[in-house]
C-alpha cells in the first residue's frame, strides 16, 4: 500500500512538473526554435508603420468605446466568446497604463509569441497566430508608428472567465498545438502583389481570425480557412470571403477594392457592424494594398460558405 501511495504521489508530482515546463512562457521558444528577432539596424519607418496599423484594424479593438477619436487606444471594450468576455487592454503609449515602457523586443514578442513583457502569456483573442507572419522590420516600424499616437490614461478591468479557462497558464498548451512560429515566407510563383495581399490578409490584417469556423479549443480550422463562421460575440454568421458561389464569388477586383475603400458592396448595398469598422481602416491604405488584397482573396480556393445547424 505505502509503495502504491508513494507512486502515485510521484505520478501527481512528475504531471505537474511536466504540465509547469511545457506551459512555461519559454517553452514555445525551447521547441519550436528562436524567432526571428528585432533588427537593431533597421531605422524605424513610422509611414510604413501607419499603414500596418491600418491593415491590422488596431483602432477596432482598442480604441476606447464611444470616443469619436479612433486613434485614442485606451481599450476597454467587452469582447465576448464561448470561453468568456475579454476586456481588450490599453495599447496607447501611456508609460503605466499602456505600452509606453516597453521596448521594441517586448512588443516584438507580445505580438509574435503572445508572451507580455513580465512573462505572462497573453489568451489567443489577441491574435497573435496571424501577427506572427510579420516580419521583425514591420514590427518595428508598427510599434515606432503606436508610439506617436495620445497617451491614454486608465487600464481596462481584467478578463471574465469561468474555469478551467481563466488558468493562463494552460495557454502555454494551446500554444504548442497552434502557433507555429513562422514569418511568412513568398511565394517565388506569385506575382509581388499577389504576396503582397497574402501578407497583409494572413499577417496584420488578421481576416482568417474573423472569417473563419473554430474547433472546440478555439483554433481556426484550416479547411475552413475564410469560409465564415459563427460570429464569436453572438451577432449572426461571418461571411465567406472566399470566391465560392456563397462568397464573393463572381466578384472583380474592382468590386471588391471598392468595398475595402468605401463599404460599397457589388448590389450597391452597403457593409455595417464590425466590417463597417474594418472598413473605416482599410480606407486609410494605400490603392494598391487594398488592390493586394482583392487580387489574393480572389485568387483562394471556393469553399462552401458555413451553415448554421437547424
Amino acid at each position: 500500500m505505502r509503495k502504491a501511495l508513494v507512486g502515485l504521489v510521484a505520478l501527481v508530482i512528475f504531471g505537474i512538473l511536466g504540465f509547469l515546463a511545457l506551459t512555461s512562457p519559454s517553452a514555445h521558444r525551447l521547441i519550436r526554435g528562436e524567432p526571428p528577432a528585432p533588427n537593431g539596424s533597421h531605422a524605424p519607418n513610422a509611414e510604413n508603420g501607419r499603414i500596418l496599423f491600418f491593415a491590422g484594424g488596431c483602432t477596432s479593438c482598442h480604441a476606447v468605446p464611444n470616443n469619436d477619436d479612433k486613434l485614442r487606444l485606451g481599450g476597454g471594450y467587452a469582447l465576448k466568446s464561448p470561453f468568456g468576455t475579454f476586456h481588450v487592454p490599453n495599447i496607447s503609449p501611456h508609460k503605466t497604463d499602456g505600452i509606453g515602457s516597453w521596448s521594441v523586443t517586448d512588443f516584438t514578442r507580445a505580438m509574435r509569441e503572445g508572451v507580455s513583457p513580465d512573462g505572462r502569456h497573453y489568451y489567443p483573442a489577441f491574435p497573435y497566430t496571424s501577427y506572427q507572419r510579420m516580419s521583425p522590420e514591420d514590427l518595428t516600424d508598427l510599434f515606432a508608428f503606436m508610439q506617436t499616437l495620445p497617451a491614454v490614461e486608465g487600464r481596462a478591468p481584467g478578463h471574465d472567465l469561468p474555469f478551467p479557462f481563466n488558468i493562463r497558464r494552460g495557454v502555454g498548451l494551446w500554444k504548442l498545438a497552434f502557433l507555429d512560429g513562422k514569418v511568412f515566407t513568398p511565394d517565388a510563383s506569385k506575382s509581388a502583389s499577389l504576396n503582397r495581399g497574402a501578407y497583409l490578409v494572413n499577417g496584420p490584417g488578421h481576416c482568417a481570425e474573423c472569417h473563419s469556423e473554430r474547433s472546440f479549443a478555439g483554433a481556426v480550422i484550416d479547411e475552413r480557412r475564410f469560409a465564415g463562421g459563427p460570429d464569436p460575440e453572438g451577432r449572426g454568421i461571418v461571411p465567406n470571403i472566399t470566391p465560392h458561389a456563397t462568397g464573393i464569388g463572381g466578384w472583380t477586383v474592382s468590386d471588391l477594392t471598392t468595398l475595402l475603400k468605401t463599404g460599397e458592396t457589388p448590389n450597391f448595398d452597403t457593409v455595417g457592424g464590425p466590417m463597417g469598422a474594418v472598413v473605416a481602416n482599410t480606407a486609410q491604405l494605400p490603392d494598391a494594398d487594398r488592390q493586394a488584397v482583392a487580387e489574393y482573396l480572389l485568387s483562394l480556393p471556393p469553399r462552401q460558405g458555413f451553415k448554421k445547424p437547424e
